[in-house]
């Protein structure tokens, strides 16, 4: 059964994995396609209280933002280069109700879809927030307690607030509330212009919005390849995306209808910025609180959990995946870990290549790579080729009326062995 019986005595499993997340369900799944008894305990919820499978990246993160990124650039292209085609448009409108609610379809579908991959797979769904109980191997979920062989802790991460500017999701928004805006907001500001930043600037720029990105770090991209950046931060800037980096921010200030920031600026310059909305975007702090797991022995630093090469904590039978273990916070580097950990259960062979883990920011153009930047292989003293084209060669590019970036490839100077791709174009 995928619903737990709510019975009073304590269930017995081979795996119990918290967390149904990307890292956590993708565990769970694999747990029981590879013969183990399997339980998953996530508390997410949806609007009607119902269980909400997926994590973050379903409700809240890759998957919603995807929707926006998708139904914004049907209406940029609409309102600016249908006329290119030959194709008129009168009265263009924006509905964003209904923008936001084919957004929520799309989370549900994929809500739906986990839950139907449990079902298949026998795997037991318990509704709630789980925590290591008086041992290692037993599981408090509500009422229940499940005796378990192996944990799999998965339980992700949340957005890390800006000390002095906490989240309260109406005019300082995390992730959850930039994908829930009412109205487009006439001047939208975001701190922090990472991946999460970029994507949510792209979508309300698109819509309306007067967008300024503030970011601490020097330069723009740093963990892409510089030519990469370079090229993207021109064509972001020339869209209209304002952006700011190397400043300070010494105040938040929100009122009942604005927020006001005040930053130094590179040169040590003090700068006011006043906008409608503010998106603050530093990155993600692990979801380890209230899981109890120092008091059964597993060791935290800085609310990740520490665990060796193969996602081991340290205490027998608790291994521990995803964004609670550092590294790459995306879905993917979550999913393989929780494959490889379920084999590893089920006493099979399996590895992990984090040098091939590949990244992608879904603007426009969208940005893609794997393997190492060529500062990497620089600093690394690695005799490389680099080669590049770009996209305004490419016939298919002009048909598309996009010819916006190049593919860039790094290659063993002797091998020819690829150490790198990076991609910046249509997609």
């Amino acid at each position: 059964p995928a619903w737990s019986s709510r019975s009073s005595v304590a269930q017995d499993f081979d795996v119990v994995v918290i967390g149904g997340g990307p890292a956590g369900y993708i565990a769970a799944i694999r747990s029981a396609q590879v013969g183990l008894k399997t339980a998953c305990i996530d508390e997410a919820k949806a609007a009607d209280g119902k269980p909400a499978l997926g994590g973050t990246c379903t409700n809240v993160g890759c998957i919603p933002s995807k929707a926006l990124l998708q139904s914004s650039e049907h209406f940029e292209q609409a309102g600016h280069h249908f006329a290119e085609h030959g194709v008129k448009v009168k009265g263009l409108e924006l509905d964003l109700a209904q923008m936001l609610k084919r957004k929520e379809k799309v989370v549900k579908g994929s809500n739906d879809g986990v839950m139907y991959l449990f079902k298949k797979n026998k795997i037991t769904f318990f509704h709630g927030r789980g925590s290591f109980g008086k041992s290692p191997t037993e599981i408090q979920v509500g009422n229940e307690t499940l005796n378990a062989k192996n944990v799999i802790i998965a339980t992700g991460s949340n957005a890390r607030p800006l000390p002095g500017a906490e989240f309260d999701e109406k005019l300082i928004l995390s992730n959850d509330g930039a994908l829930a805006m009412g109205e487009v907001p006439k001047k939208l500001g975001l701190i922090g212009a990472g991946i999460i930043g970029l994507e949510m600037g792209s979508v309300w720029r698109r819509l309306g919005a007067e967008v300024t990105l503030l970011e601490a770090l020097p330069g723009f991209l740093g963990l892409a390849d510089e030519t990469i950046a370079k090229e993207a931060q021109k064509i972001f800037t020339k869209q209209g995306l304002k952006m700011e980096f190397g400043v300070k921010i010494s105040k938040v200030s929100p009122s009942k209808k604005s927020v006001t920031v005040q930053y130094a600026a590179s040169d040590g310059s003090s700068k006011t910025l006043e906008v409608d909305k503010l998106i603050v975007s530093i990155g993600r702090v692990p979801n380890t609180t209230g899981l109890n797991a120092e008091a059964v022995g597993i060791k935290l630093d800085r609310g990740f959990i520490s665990v060796d090469g193969e996602c081991r904590t340290g205490v027998p039978g608790v291994w521990a995946i995803g964004d609670d273990v550092g590294g790459p916070m995306l879905a993917h580097k979550g999913e393989e870990e929780g494959v490889a950990v379920a084999e590893r259960i089920a006493g099979q062979h399996a590895h992990v290549d984090f040098n091939t883990i590949p990244s992608v920011i879904y603007t426009s153009p969208e940005i893609a790579w794997v393997g190492k930047t060529e500062q990497q292989l620089k600093a690394e003293g690695v005799a490389y080729r680099a080669g590049q084209f770009p996209f305004s060669a490419n016939a298919r590019a002009r048909a598309l009326g996009d010819t916006n970036g190049l593919v860039k490839f790094l290659a063993d100077a002797k091998t020819d062995q690829i150490l790198g791709v990076h991609i910046i174009g249509p997609f």
